[in-house]
C-alpha cells in the first residue's frame, strides 16, 4: 500500500499568505514595493532628522527608529538636540541622552546618534562605553 501521508502533505505556513511553502520568497513585484515603501520612508525620516536636527544619525541609528517606530517628531529632536548641548556643556564623549522613554547613544566627536532604543528595550539592559546620562 502507498505512503498518501509523503504525497498529499503540503506544508503550513503561517503568516505571509503569498507564500506557498517553506523557503519560497515572496512574488518580486511585491518585493519591489515594500522595498520601495521602505527606502521612500527612511528617506523621508533622514530629511526630517537633517531639517531639525542639530546631531546627525547613522545609519544603524535610523534603521533602530525604523524598526522600533520611535517618536521622532520635532519636539522630541529638540529635546534631543537640548540633551546633545547639556552633553556638550559637560565635556561628555559619550552620552546617553534620555527623552521620555527613548534613549539615544551620541558620539560627541562625530555629532552622531550611533543607536536608539525605545521603552520595552531599556528593562534589563547595561550600558556601557558611557561616560554620562542626560535627563530631558
Amino acid at each position: 500500500m502507498e505512503d498518501l501521508r509523503i504525497r498529499y502533505y503540503t506544508p503550513v505556513t503561517a503568516g505571509n499568505p503569498h507564500v506557498s511553502g517553506p523557503g519560497q520568497p515572496l512574488p518580486a513585484k511585491e518585493t519591489a514595493v515594500t522595498e520601495a515603501g521602505k527606502g521612500a520612508f527612511r528617506q523621508a525620516l533622514e530629511d526630517q532628522l537633517r531639517q531639525f536636527s542639530s546631531v546627525s544619525f547613522s545609519k544603524h541609528a535610523v534603521n533602530r527608529a525604523m524598526e522600533r517606530n520611535l517618536d521622532l517628531s520635532e519636539d522630541n529632536i529638540a529635546r534631543l538636540n537640548a540633551g546633545v548641548r547639556l552633553a556638550e556643556e559637560k565635556n561628555l564623549a559619550d552620552p546617553l541622552i534620555l527623552v521620555d522613554k527613548t534613549a539615544f547613544l551620541v558620539n560627541m566627536k562625530h555629532n552622531k546618534v550611533i543607536t536608539t532604543v525605545d521603552a520595552e528595550e531599556l528593562r534589563g539592559n547595561v550600558f556601557t562605553n558611557i561616560d554620562g546620562t542626560v535627563i530631558i
